[in-house]
């Protein structure tokens, strides 16, 4: 119960991004749906970042990974936005959209997240070995 807070104020922050992202770039419910498209291309990437990088920090506080993780980019990324937008485009007669962006969420969420990783990984803090005597 102690994290519930830090995953309420990442969850308001998270959720305050995705609203801009979607007032930024409105769709129809029979339109390419860009902006779930972005935001959980972006939030893919940025928690195989945190995976990567952050979350190998020795010490870091578990409040941190529950902010930025389950608050903020769990507010952020939807998977149930991407299913109500593959069934309104079915029921409106664009099955092949539909598939289309199917195919482009899971093509780009794979990508971004191993991007993420990769590039979370250059950036690993790595334990210092101390000098055992003299090292010219």
């Amino acid at each position: 119960m102690r994290l519930a807070p830090a995953v309420f104020l990442g969850g308001t922050v998270g959720t305050g991004l995705r609203l801009g992202i979607d007032l930024a770039l409105p769709h129809a419910d029979t339109a390419f749906p860009a902006s779930t498209l972005i935001a959980n291309t972006i939030g893919a990437f940025v928690l195989g970042w945190l995976v990567a990088g952050l979350w190998t920090r020795p010490g870091l506080p578990a409040w941190v990974k529950a902010t930025l993780g389950t608050g903020l980019l769990g507010s952020f990324t939807t998977y149930s936005a991407v299913m109500v937008s593959l069934v309104a485009l079915g029921a409106a007669g664009f099955p092949a959209l539909g598939w289309g962006y199917l195919a482009a969420t899971l093509l780009l969420g794979f990508g971004a997240a191993a991007l993420g990783l990769r590039l979370g990984a250059l950036h690993r803090v790595l334990p210092e070995i101390p000098d055992a005597g003299g090292t010219p």
